[in-house]
């Protein structure tokens, strides 16, 4: 009788343990997200008075519950060459024509670009639609976090003091501050888990300031704040990481 008992319960146990394991294909299922983004951004409000359009790559993990629910993190680093009003930012160093002259006494190679990272803890859901299976549709996310943004001067031979070393931060114009990201777009996870990915708008607005003391460039301490707008168009490939269900059913 107690070796009857013990087999009834070993295959009730089994059973349960197949039937936990459910398929993509035909379940909403846990899984873990890992991917990597690439952006384009359209700045606005006070960034776009200093900057022109943009790209973005990142990385992030989502957490997908079986309610669809999508709990995680993202970070970006973004980078750009559109520098608006360039020759007002080293005024004070240039010559007439608008060189830096190096301890040499010739013209020195050096170039403005943008430099801005962002880092977000993300919600989101799913909403099925349009998809292969239930955990595929419209994706919404609302992040919360950090913004970074500064004028990136690239002069590789350090030949001229004015913008070597920590004279540059006096012409960076470093801003940083808290935002808010919001997502809307397309996520699909395919059923043979060899083409994942989603595509949709990104919007990113911020409060900022800044953080150096003083600029070089306007020749006076800095104070206020500033409302820094960035929208665009971004892509995503992911990585799922799930236990393989299995192909057949098994009956006991």
């Amino acid at each position: 009788m107690k070796t009857t008992l013990k087999l009834v319960l070993l295959f009730i146990a089994l059973g349960g343990t197949v039937s936990a394991q459910k398929s993509i294909r035909d379940s909403l299922i846990f899984t873990n997200l890992i991917y990597g983004t690439y952006s384009f951004e359209v700045p606005g409000a006070d960034l776009s008075k200093r900057f022109g359009g943009f790209s973005q790559v990142g990385a992030g993990y989502l957490f997908k519950t079986r309610n669809n629910w999508l709990v995680g993190a993202e970070g970006n680093f973004g980078f750009g060459n559109i520098i608006k009003n360039e020759e007002e930012i080293l005024k004070g160093v240039t010559t007439a024509d608008g060189n830096v002259i190096d301890m040499s006494g010739i013209y020195t190679d050096f170039s403005f670009n943008m430099r801005t990272f962002s880092a977000f803890g993300k919600l989101g859901r799913v909403f099925p639609a349009f998809g292969p299976n239930k955990n595929s549709g419209i994706i919404f996310t609302l992040g919360f976090g950090y913004l970074q943004h500064k004028i990136y001067i690239e002069h590789r031979d350090q030949s001229a003091p004015p913008i070597s070393g920590d004279y540059v931060k006096g012409y960076d114009d470093l801003k940083r501050g808290y935002a808010t990201n919001v997502f809307l777009g397309y996520l699909f996870l395919g059923n043979n888990n060899k083409v994942n990915f989603f595509a949709g708008v990104d919007f990113t607005c911020g409060t900022t300031q800044h953080a150096r003391p003083y600029s070089f460039a306007r020749q006076q301490y800095n104070s206020g704040s500033f409302t820094d707008i960035y929208g665009g168009l971004k892509v995503g490939w992911i990585i799922p990481v799930y236990k393989r269900a299995p192909r057949e059913f098994y009956y006991y």
